[in-house]
């Protein structure tokens, strides 16, 4: 890997790293700003020495950096271990300020989202999921009638990390402004590749994490609207009572630089992330290999995708499915590291189909072509010249488990 955004250490390793939706390398910003945390900040933030003033000063300066990124107030960022918790606070903690209503969310959200559903369902509350195309994005019909009563509690993923999709969520938030629902968001997948201006977003919660942007693993941080009740999941002072736990300042700092690193980079390139030309062109050369197809919007509607994510199927000379677990091995032995795009375990038995992608399968794909999913995801780090091998590396790899299938 290569590029001015990856630290020393992340450049030297071999592979072709393509899966940045699952975690990105730290960059070298944030690893400096880590760097010079340790050293100064390392003290207790709740502490009333100089060590501790010193640390609590250095915490806040990252939130006031991340906050104005983001476009929101520092008062209103509250810093937590990832995105999994964000978005579990922000569902559970608001359940426990509402009375039991309905959950609405869509069917191809995270894992972390169907886990808190799961929860409210054992304190009383309904869940609906509403219905995507084949595309992955939202079945429009469908979201005014389910906004209905007695629906209270509505959290949508933004960018989805499989297929890409990015969803209406300033159309669904303004209905949800008009009823009196609350509106979570997550953008785990969306922050740091495009444009976040919370002040006019109609969203009261939003969630985000800084190892999908080339920050540090182990904090994420969720946006709190001024005036919604929270109850938070982990007791104590910290965070103004909404998250307990000695914060993690080194992590924030990084945090903020790769977010930082992140905003300057969309706002040299017009508010696009400059990746998405480089995706384009992969798919471009993809598309004219056999037995290859797209999964999700098509790359060159930037409104309707992730700009760093492309997705697909990949068929065997007679038609059938390759699986894509096979094909990810297939290309990491040859240096690729890309995801096969699969959910958790626990989703694919839930799913009834061993292998079988519950997103795929909510998009009206069979268990056969849902268990053959395949994502590159891209970042900074690329170079058009890391990528021109990859669609022979491709049909190498489709070769190989086409031949052990026979």
């Amino acid at each position: 890997m290569t590029g001015p955004a990856v630290s020393e250490a992340t450049a030297q390793l071999p592979s072709l790293y393509l899966d940045a939706c699952a975690t990105t390398p730290l960059s070298a910003d944030a690893l400096q700003a880590m760097e010079e945390a340790w050293r100064l900040g390392w003290g207790n933030p709740s502490s009333l020495h100089s060590f501790g003033v010193r640390a609590a000063e250095l915490l806040e300066r990252s939130r006031l950096q991340l906050a104005g990124d983001l476009g929101a107030d520092p008062e209103e960022v509250v810093w937590c271990s990832g995105g999994s918790e964000a978005i579990q606070t922000a569902l559970l903690g608001s359940a426990e300020t509402l009375p039991p209503g309905r959950l609405l969310i869509s069917a191809v959200e995270h894992p972390a989202t169907e886990a808190a559903a799961a929860v409210l369902l054992k304190r009383g509350w309904q869940l609906e999921r509403l219905p995507v195309d084949r595309q992955g994005l939202l079945r429009w019909e469908a979201v005014e009638p389910l906004l209905a009563p007695p629906t209270r509690l509505v959290s949508l993923i933004w960018g989805q990390s499989e297929v890409g999709s990015l969803q209406p969520v300033a159309a669904v938030g303004a209905l949800c402004q008009q009823r009196g629902i609350r509106f979570h968001v997550d953008a785990v997948q969306v922050m740091g590749h495009a444009p976040i201006d919370w002040r006019s977003l109609p969203v009261d919660l939003l969630s985000g994490a800084a190892h999908k942007l080339q920050g540090p693993r182990g904090i994420g941080v969720l946006l709190v609207r001024h005036g919604v009740p929270l109850v938070p999941l982990i007791g104590g002072v910290q965070e103004r009572g909404l998250r307990g736990g000695t914060e993690p300042v080194a992590l924030a700092a990084g945090f903020a630089a790769a977010l930082q690193l992140c905003r300057r980079r969309l706002d040299d390139h017009g508010g696009i992330d400059p990746i998405a030309s480089l995706r384009n062109q992969l798919w471009r050369e993809l598309a004219a290999w056999p037995g290859v197809e797209l999964l999700g919007p098509e790359p060159e509607g930037r409104l309707h995708r992730l700009p760093h994510h492309l997705s697909l199927l990949l068929r065997a000379d007679q038609g059938m499915p390759l699986p894509g677990r096979s094909l990810v091995r297939a290309l990491a032995r040859r240096g690729v590291a890309c995801s096969s795009g699969s959910a958790c375990s626990s989703q694919r038995s839930r799913a009834g189909h061993p292998g079988a992608s519950p997103v795929l399968l909510a998009m009206g794909y069979s268990p056969e072509d849902a268990s053959a999913g395949l994502r590159f995801s891209l970042g900074p780090w690329l170079r058009w010249e890391d990528l021109a091998a990859l669609p022979e590396t491709l049909a190498q790899a489709r070769e190989e488990v086409q031949q052990s299938l026979l």
